[in-house]
């Protein structure tokens, strides 16, 4: 009979310790860089974070600070996760020169296409396939990209000659190395910053995707955008949604599974999706607003292409110093954005 009820006890005791752990609750902070109104944080971060609350009958608490609220600056947002400053955060991974040097690949000039849809699934598979490596000390939940880089600018950019001497905010590392080449002079710019730096006259023009000018206010302080022909954009930025290792170690298995049925290819496609929405929007919006919206011709788009071969070169090179194959990745990544281009292209 003891030993019955020892049993029984013990019995009971499991059974209260395995639901208080089936019980257990988790507040995940995850930290950004741009405004809560805009297109991604608003369509694409926040129905996120509360499906992981639907999907974990509340379980799962996500907080979100936009527009870096907890501090820092978008430089670090990567490492703000990594480090356990917070649990989630999403970074640019062109802020972190030297460290992703796999990854830039998809920052090459005319070398993604004109879909973000379609090169954050490239990015995603390439990055958990050529690229594994440089995301290990993160759990990786998405990787995306925005649609191609256009110029935003004060004064109209006919031709390559326009740019001559203007003061411009790249995008990224790469994109500096080639507005340097065709003349400009290149400056670097937080995202956030863009609408500060144009309005003090810091830089005169912009490089930026379509999607987030309106949330900057930069369609309400150029006139100007210049768009280049063809299926191939100027350039574009890789970025992904990293959180913390150990806090998603932490998590009860069932919590992981919900996290991890909610990321991955389809949750980094439709990043991508909203970031195509966007840039239509805006795009519509600009013209409305009466500005300027050019696309350079064929021929001037091929000047443009041929002015950015030396920085493919020199990327390839960089790379073979590292003892990678730079030519390779870029015909993975080519035959990738086959394989996920849109439908009837």
């Amino acid at each position: 009979m003891k030993l019955l009820k020892s049993g029984l006890l013990a019995v009971a005791i499991s059974s209260i310790t395995a639901g208080n752990a089936w019980a257990e609750e988790v507040t995940l902070r995850l930290h950004h860089f741009l405004p809560a109104q805009a297109a991604i944080p608003s369509k694409v971060i926040e129905p996120w974070a509360r499906k992981l609350e639907a999907d974990s009958n509340g379980r799962i608490k996500v907080q979100i600070f936009p527009a870096m609220q907890m501090g820092g600056s978008p430089v670090q947002l990567f490492d703000q996760a990594r480090d356990g400053v917070v649990d989630i955060s999403w970074a640019i991974l062109g802020y972190m020169p030297g460290r992703f040097v796999k990854s830039d690949v998809f920052e090459l000039p005319f070398l993604a296409g004109r879909s973000a849809e379609q090169s954050s699934k490239a990015l995603w598979e390439f990055s958990n396939l050529q690229a594994a490596d440089e995301f290990k000390e993160v759990k990786l939940l998405a990787t995306f990209t925005q649609g191609p880089g256009v110029f935003h600018s004060r004064q109209p950019i006919h031709a390559m000659a326009d740019i001559k001497g203007m003061k411009v905010r790249g995008g990224t590392r790469i994109i500096n190395q080639m507005l340097s080449r065709v003349g400009a002079t290149p400056v670097p710019v937080p995202v956030p910053q863009t609408a500060e730096a144009l309005s003090k006259g810091v830089v005169e023009a912009t490089t930026l995707s379509w999607e987030v000018a309106p949330p900057l206010k930069v369609i309400e302080m150029v006139k100007h955008h210049t768009d280049f022909s063809g299926d191939k954009g100027l350039y574009t930025a890789g970025m992904v949604i990293v959180m913390n290792k150990e806090s998603y170690a932490k998590l009860p298995e069932d919590l992981k599974k919900v996290v991890d049925s909610n990321s991955g290819a389809a949750f980094s496609a439709r990043f991508g999706q909203v970031m195509d929405e966007g840039d239509r929007a805006a795009k519509a919006l600009a013209v409305k607003k009466g500005n300027e919206v050019v696309m350079l011709d064929a021929a001037e788009t091929q000047r443009w292409r041929e002015a950015a071969q030396p920085v493919r070169a020199e990327w390839i090179k960089e790379l073979k110093g590292k003892g990678i194959d730079g030519q390779k990745l870029i015909d993975d990544v080519e035959a990738l954005l086959v394989k996920h281009a849109p439908k009837g292209q």
